[in-house]
């Protein structure tokens, strides 16, 4: 006889999100293979039309008699780059640069929201501010799927409905055009608090793209102890938390320390990189190159721009698979996690990617030095655990950025591939 079952949850490890889960296997144990994602979303750009086209699915369920979710989009691929550089600049001015108008909260002429990753004490500034990007991230998210036709009506019902799950999902879009994702938004309006409208808030999220890899040979080995890289601008040695990162790194990997670009480039040429974690503490910016469309590079200490088609010729010889190359890069310079302005040009971190890197994560926008730093610790120190995915520990850290700093910064890193990414680590 069929009988109701009663059922009493007992506890709550996840802590409602705001904490990593449980590590996903133990020191010394075999990890399980790479579990199925819990949403995919390609966003396909038809240049000579400028047209997209979306698609999404739910792995393991059943799919609509087409196949998949899809609609062609009213917006133009123009006008979502657009858009994305607009909430990227929007960032940018009303966060990092903000200045107040008088003397209630801090120096007049400062930028108090950059001179601390702990906004606490500005909670009064902070919180109608983060309001206020949520509300301009799901403008664009809004504006992206924005019209009338069936087709597309139905897609943004299935897409709104599967992004408002309670349960935080494993999400990866594979979009032609890289647009800010963590940074858009579901209705804010919807939430007593508007941090939970955030796609990077809610749930776990990279972005691909064309980044086909050559299969190199099994690559991922078991270590005692991680083999890491700092690449940095010594003149950046002694900012914020730095220091503590450099002694994190000593203290718990095997580290080479690279102040020039000369000896970054030598070793990047070789067959054999051994790298497990490659940090980059330096400076981004974008250069001009006589096209409309900047292209962006990072400096260590010389003067060198490093750029993805410099990084690409040291290592053009091994794209057929005979090198080793399969590092988790962490771009800690400003930009490095956005492209130049056109889809279609070649950026630093999907260059890394097509070259080997398990995933490359970097910030959208000018992301201020102290809060860089007091970032990159909390991430490597959760990383060089071996355990938890990189797509894990960055939802968590916004989270804890957001509850115990009142700072939506985190927001602005953004993972290309690597959701999946973390260290084997042996007993």
């Amino acid at each position: 006889m069929p009988q109701d079952v009663t059922i009493a949850i007992r506890h709550n490890p996840s802590l409602h999100y705001a904490a990593l889960p449980p590590r996903r296997h133990g020191a010394g144990r075999p990890s399980r293979g790479r579990e199925p994602l819990d949403l995919n979303v390609t966003l396909r750009h038809n240049r000579l039309a400028d047209e997209l086209l979306i698609t999404a699915w739910i792995s393991g369920e059943r799919t609509p008699r087409t196949g998949t979710h899809h609609a062609v989009l009213s917006m133009t691929g123009l006008a979502a780059v657009r858009g994305a550089g607009r909430l990227r600049s929007i960032w940018q001015d009303r966060l990092v640069r903000y200045q107040p108008t008088g003397y209630d909260t801090a120096p007049f002429g400062g930028f108090p929201l950059a001179d601390s990753a702990d906004l606490s004490d500005l909670t009064s500034v902070t919180g109608p501010l983060t309001a206020d990007l949520a509300a301009e991230g799901f403008d664009l998210f809004e504006r992206l799927l924005d019209g009338t036709s069936p087709e597309l009506s139905s897609f943004r019902g299935f897409l709104t409905d599967t992004l408002r799950s309670e349960r935080s999902l494993r999400v990866s879009f594979d979009s032609d055009i890289y647009l800010p994702w963590p940074m858009l938004a579901i209705d804010p309006d919807t939430y007593d608090d508007p941090w939970h409208a955030f796609l990077g808030h809610r749930h776990q999220v990279e972005q691909t793209g064309h980044s086909y890899v050559t299969p190199q040979r099994q690559w991922k080995r078991r270590v005692p102890q991680p083999v890491t890289s700092l690449n940095t601008d010594s003149t950046l040695e002694s900012v914020g938390r730095a220091p503590e990162v450099l002694k994190l790194l000593q203290e718990r990997s095997s580290l080479t320390v690279c102040t020039e670009s000369g000896t970054f480039l030598d070793a990047l040429s070789g067959a054999v990189l051994d790298d497990d974690v490659m940090y980059f503490w330096c400076h981004g910016h974008f250069v001009a190159n006589g096209s409309p469309h900047p292209h962006l590079a990072v400096r260590l200490s010389d003067n060198r721009d490093i750029d993805a088609e410099l990084v690409r010729r040291h290592r053009r010889r091994y794209q057929t698979g005979t090198g080793r190359f399969a590092p988790f890069i962490l771009l800690n310079a400003c930009h490095t996690g956005q492209v130049a302005e056109a889809p279609e040009l070649e950026h630093l971190g999907k260059a890394f990617v097509s070259l080997g890197a398990e995933g490359v994560l970097g910030p959208q926008i000018e992301i201020p030095q102290v809060f860089a730093t007091e970032y990159a610790y909390a991430f490597l120190e959760l990383y060089l655990e071996g355990g938890h995915t990189a797509g894990e520990i960055a939802q968590t850290l916004v989270h804890r950025f957001a509850e115990e700093f009142h700072n939506p910064l985190a927001l602005a890193y953004s993972l290309h591939c690597g959701i999946d990414s973390s260290l084997e680590m042996a007993s």
